[in-house]
């Protein structure tokens, strides 16, 4: 065995105890990684790969059956081993990054003492100053002030911070190898593009790195060679160059066409063939939304600057902006949830804000949410008929008609008559945000508003969305008000565009215009940060 391979795995298999027997989880897989060498598991969820991860570490479910016919970890086998044996290998050999910080990070602790714990239980740190160790940790990882973030709990540290930290957590034991699963798929771009350098870097250094993800993008930034898993097996595996530009699987290229680029505007996603989306028809007269100057500010803290836009029936309006530029204050102000302090919303050239609540019932049915999680907006206990049911309410429709549009509605998000009875812990995530958009379209609305309703989603079922709402919205003629900060999906669905920044709109108008040829610096930053697939122009 060469003396650089430091995973050398053969035939390894994972199942778990059904009710049917044993079920297959990861079958028959073979990962040989090398010291400074980045390897990545793509997948959607349910593929296999973090069951895979977590069987690196020792931390596969205790029911779960593993087989290999060689698992060997620098050298040693450990296909026998104890929890003792494990527990030398975690954090002092393999350090492990999950997707959520939050949840990963004690929320009792501060930062520095979750990073001293770190610390003193690498016996290779001897008797350290814990606290410059510290300090010099969350330094190589950028984290600015990093003097007071020690004092800080999780919950006050934004996304970006979160991450930073749970990777300098990671990195204190000195591993030879570093897992990051799904690292980045919740962050803004920027402080994406930020944690990308931060991984390229530790890889540079002679670190291994097994990326795990289903953003081949990421991938594509970071990755030396790449398998591809689908239903536990390993369909395609090779140099990420080739395997990215040239790929062989019709699953891989399945994933590579569902990737919005500008390449893809006007053609959908999950046709295997370039297929054209439906023409548009967007309403050239009185625009159906206008928003005056509005301003919005929580205590001290103002939210919104000075914000004006209009939307025309028909037409995909983009926000696009990070975590705190306002995006989602303006949405809630558009929605009558929230009231500006000043400014104007007019729907139809009449106001609908600052007017009595008795005034915008009569039109609530005008304006429907699409929002990001759709189960924690669905009540539990409401079957799929009842979700999509209670919207006609406002509209009147009730009985034998409720369920005939119930049904014409579920045929239009492809799903069918057989959903009627199922409840949202039934269904998929692609599944639960194809109800919702049913929820969203059946009184028949002159305005969606959608707020990063596909952030969560495998990049497959997200194409899939994202077709969905370009054919529903171009039959029913529906302007879209669409939010995210993923600018490849921007591009791929608006017409115009608003970038925001501290509350303020720093720059819009044709997206197409804006995404090549941007004015602002920051719009500028923001599509810098933007990963893009090799060979491909940004």
């Amino acid at each position: 065995m060469s003396r650089e391979l430091f995973i050398d795995i053969r035939n390894l298999t994972v199942s778990f105890p059904s009710p049917q027997g044993l079920k297959t989880v990861v079958s028959g897989l073979n990962l040989q990684l090398q010291r400074g060498q980045s390897l990545a598991l793509v997948g959607e969820s349910g593929s296999g790969k973090t069951v895979t991860a977590r069987s690196l570490i020792g931390l596969q479910d205790e029911n779960a059956v593993l087989t290999a016919d060689r698992f060997m970890i620098d050298g040693r086998d450990m296909l026998q081993a104890t929890q003792r044996n494990w527990r030398a290998i975690r954090g002092q050999q393999i350090g492990y990054v999950l997707q959520d910080a939050l949840v990963s990070l004690d929320p009792l602790r501060r930062i520095g003492q979750q990073l001293g714990d770190a610390l003193r239980a690498n016996p290779r740190e001897g008797n350290s100053d814990w606290h410059q160790r510290s300090l010099q940790l969350l330094a190589s990882v950028g984290m600015p002030e990093a003097q007071r973030r020690l004092a800080l709990y999780p919950h006050q540290l934004s996304g970006g911070l979160r991450q930073r930290a749970l990777i300098a957590t990671a990195l204190a034991g000195k591993p030879e190898l570093l897992i990051a699963d799904e690292p980045t798929t919740a962050l803004d771009m920027t402080v994406q593009k930020q944690i990308l350098d931060l991984l390229q870097r530790r890889r540079d250094d002679g670190q291994a790195l097994l990326l795990i993800s289903h953003d081949l993008s990421v991938v594509g930034q970071l990755a030396d060679f790449v398998m591809v898993m689908k239903d536990g097996e390993v369909v395609e595996q090779g140099p990420a160059r080739r395997l990215l530009q040239a790929p062989e699987h019709p699953w891989t290229r399945k994933l590579l066409q569902a990737v919005p680029t500008p390449q893809t505007k006007g053609l959908r996603l999950s046709s295997p063939l370039p297929q054209p989306l439906p023409a548009k028809q967007i309403d050239t007269g009185e625009p159906l939304l206008q928003a005056f100057n509005l301003n919005k500010h929580y205590g001290a803290h103002q939210v919104v600057r000075d914000v004006s836009f209009r939307l025309s029936a028909g037409e995909t309006l983009g926000i696009v902006g990070e975590s705190g530029s306002g995006k989602t204050t303006v949405a809630r102000m558009v929605l009558g949830l929230t009231e500006p302090d000043s400014g104007l919303i007019q729907i139809d050239g009449q106001p609908w804000s600052r007017v009595a609540e008795s005034q915008r019932r009569l039109r609530r049915s005008r304006i429907q949410l699409i929002a990001q999680d759709p189960l924690s907006s669905f009540d539990p206990r409401y079957t799929v008929e009842k979700i999509i049911g209670e919207s006609l309410d406002a509209a009147g429709i009730f009985g034998a008609e409720r369920r005939q549009r119930v049904l014409q509605l579920l045929d239009e998000v492809r799903l069918g008559a057989g959903f009627l009875q199922r409840y949202p812990r039934e269904l998929s995530g692609g599944q639960r945000q194809r109800v919702a958009i049913a929820r969203a379209f059946a009184p028949n609305p002159a305005l969606l508003v959608a707020d990063e309703p596909v952030s969560a989603l495998d990049v497959s079922v997200q194409a899939q969305v994202l077709d969905l709402l370009a054919d529903m919205q171009a039959e029913h003629r529906t302007a879209l008000l669409f939010i995210s900060h993923d600018l490849g999906v921007i591009h791929h669905l608006a017409d115009r565009v608003l970038v925001m920044k501290d509350g303020a709109v720093v720059e819009s108008g044709d997206v197409g215009r804006v995404f090549t040829h941007p004015q602002h610096r920051w719009t500028q930053q923001l599509l810098d940060a933007l990963p893009v697939l090799p060979g491909q122009a940004a």
